[in-house]
């Protein structure tokens, strides 16, 4: 009798080949309507893009929430909903990490902000989140340096080389301007075009006055901020014997602070600059790009200057916002009013 053919065993299969691939989570209708609240704020609102970039990822959160709790439209959210977000900001239930008060105030503005886009488009009946409120953070005074430790700074700067030109130009102009660190390097030669070399800092301006210089702040607002002699004087030494070196290393960038291979200077260098500076100064405190801005408005304050024309100087939208700069100022009185009266204290 024949044998019966067998059936050959199957091949080895590799253990995961039957798996399915993972699938992305599907766009929901949330999803696309925090996208479409997104390109409003960025292309009709002009929201500066640091920021723009904080409320995709505070928003990407709460929709990441939402959707744990079957939220899949709009119109689904509840106040209920909002509150329980609010809270999971705090206590990280929500599996992310718990925020302080200002990044969860912060994460609250946008969610409001959404909401009351959705209720504008018709896309919800009502505004969900137009009652809750972000936590209040407690105020915090601005850190300013005194004149003194702000000059250590600066000289320490100095040296004269191609980077050290560059150095101490980068930190008398964020002094003398008030500039924010982002719009100083995001700075070209041809907005500082009046500082030509030759120039002096009187020339420059078109009178007997500073030079003046555009600054491009938060959602591109441009403004016109005077630069002192001192910051004119090290901007135009660094044009003249600095820059054209750094240059030379690069592909032909209008950036005007450059980095040791001819290309736009980063945020992160410019923190190191200071930091280094600060160093050679012996100073101990905290020093970030923006204690110059801080200090810039207070020692301006401190001189008598109209908190309306530093609100100017300083590109906020809001005199609230350069009011706490005179809480740092009246604290100054104080102390100058307690040691100076015969009769302060007793």
């Amino acid at each position: 009798m024949a044998a019966v053919p067998q059936p050959e065993p199957a091949a080895p299969q590799p253990a995961d080949a039957a798996a399915p691939a993972p699938q992305a989570r599907p766009q929901s209708a949330i999803d696309r309507a925090i996208t479409d609240y997104l390109q409003h704020m960025g292309v009709e609102r002009g929201l500066a893009a640091n920021t723009l970039a904080a409320y995709r990822r505070d928003l990407a959160r709460y929709a990441a929430y939402l959707g744990g709790s079957c939220r899949q439209r709009p119109e689904d959210v509840t106040r209920h909903d909002v509150t329980g977000f609010v809270q999971a900001l705090s206590d990280g239930s929500d599996g992310g990490s718990p925020l302080g008060v200002r990044s969860a105030a912060r994460t609250v503005v946008a969610v409001r902000g959404l909401h009351k886009f959705w209720a504008l488009e018709g896309l919800t009946p009502t505004d969900p989140a137009s009652d809750v409120h972000p936590p209040m953070p407690g105020k915090r005074l601005p850190k300013a340096i005194s004149v003194d430790e702000v000059t250590r700074i600066l000289e320490a700067a100095g040296t004269d080389t191609a980077t050290g030109l560059r150095d101490r130009a980068m930190l008398e102009f964020l002094y003398s301007t008030g500039a924010r660190i982002s719009e100083a390097v995001g700075l070209d030669v041809d907005d500082i075009s009046q500082l030509a070399a030759g120039q002096s800092a009187s020339a420059a301006g078109g009178g007997d006055g500073p030079a003046i210089v555009r600054l491009f702040g938060k959602g591109s607002k441009e403004r016109l901020v005077p630069l002192g002699s001192y910051g004119a004087r090290a901007l135009d030494a660094y044009l003249v014997r600095g820059r054209p070196l750094l240059a030379a290393k690069g592909k032909g960038t209008p950036a005007l602070f450059l980095n040791a291979r001819g290309g736009r200077i980063s945020r992160q260098s410019a923190w190191t600059i200071l930091k280094s500076a600060a160093e050679k100064a012996n100073i101990t405190k905290a020093v970030s790009p923006h204690t110059l801005r801080h200090s810039f408005a207070t020692h301006l304050l401190e001189g008598g200057a109209d908190v309306r024309v530093v609100q100017e100087l300083l590109g906020h939208a809001s005199v609230t916002t350069t009011q706490v700069y005179t809480q740092v100022t009246a604290d100054t009185l104080r102390e100058i009013y307690a040691a100076a009266h015969p009769r302060a204290l007793g």
